[in-house]
């Protein structure tokens, strides 16, 4: 009780101070707007991101080529994220997607995809480096960070009279957005470095090189200079490889 009356008071100032026009009068239109954001905001739960990011790669995954269960890219795969769909408290789940993009991304929920192109591209151990940074992004809450965000900023979301409904009510067509921007995220220079950083530990915990973190940004650059590759975009290169010598040094 205690609690609401807390929320209630904090929510009576947000509709005054957002309601206040400039002549010192209150819209109420205005201060209705904000003063629901500020409600659905609190009421948006990370389990409800966590729901939202399954249908957005149920979703992705119809629209996709998925390698099948007998694909060589899924034995593949299966073999290298063996151990791992329990990892660190994560609930994980693996699919390849079976295109030519240099691209692995990860959901708040545990969904991690990885690309054909992108294991065209790299030896088994460096494969695994790439898996086990995107587990870094969502261990340490980026992707869940990214994704409440983007919800937040969904015109969809504001017309929602609770996350049930929001949920509920979200087309193919704002599943398949959510998802094309998980995809294309781009995390902050330090989600970047910390979630490399995850990536040395974690290779490190399950007996793997991890130095193979490295290798992966290297050859990326090897294939599309310092700027290029999804791996090699932000911050550059060489602060991403300092850092990681700096992880491995520390293990």
């Amino acid at each position: 009780m205690k609690n609401y009356m807390q929320f209630s008071l904090v929510l009576f100032f947000v509709f005054i101070l957002a309601g206040c026009a400039a002549e010192g009068g209150l819209d109420m239109n205005k201060a209705m707007e904000v003063g629901g954001g500020v409600l659905q905001a609190t009421m948006l739960s990370e389990d409800s991101v966590k729901q939202t990011a399954s249908l957005a790669a149920s979703e992705m995954d119809k629209k996709t080529q998925v390698a099948g269960v007998e694909d060589p890219y899924s034995q593949r795969l299966n073999r290298l994220a063996q151990g791992l769909q329990n990892y660190d408290g994560l609930t994980l789940n693996f699919k390849v997607y079976l295109a030519s993009d240099v691209n692995a991304f990860a959901m708040a929920d545990g969904t991690v995809r990885v690309y054909s192109g992108l294991m065209d591209k790299m030896p088994d151990d460096q494969v695994l480096a790439v898996i086990c940074h995107e587990l870094g992004h969502v261990k340490l809450k980026h992707s869940y960070q990214q994704m409440r965000e983007q919800i937040l900023s969904d015109t969809a979301f504001k017309a929602a009279a609770s996350v049930g409904g929001y949920i509920g009510s979200l087309t193919s067509s704002q599943l398949g957005q959510i998802g094309k921007q998980a995809i294309e995220a781009h995390f902050s220079q330090t989600d970047e470095l910390e979630a490399d950083t995850y990536a040395v530990k974690a290779l490190h915990r399950i007996n793997k090189d991890p130095y193979t973190m490295k290798a992966a940004i290297q050859t990326l650059e090897s294939l599309y200079g310092e700027g290029g590759g999804f791996l090699s975009s932000h911050p550059s290169n060489p602060k991403r490889i300092k850092n990681i010598d700096a992880a491995i040094a520390k293990l």
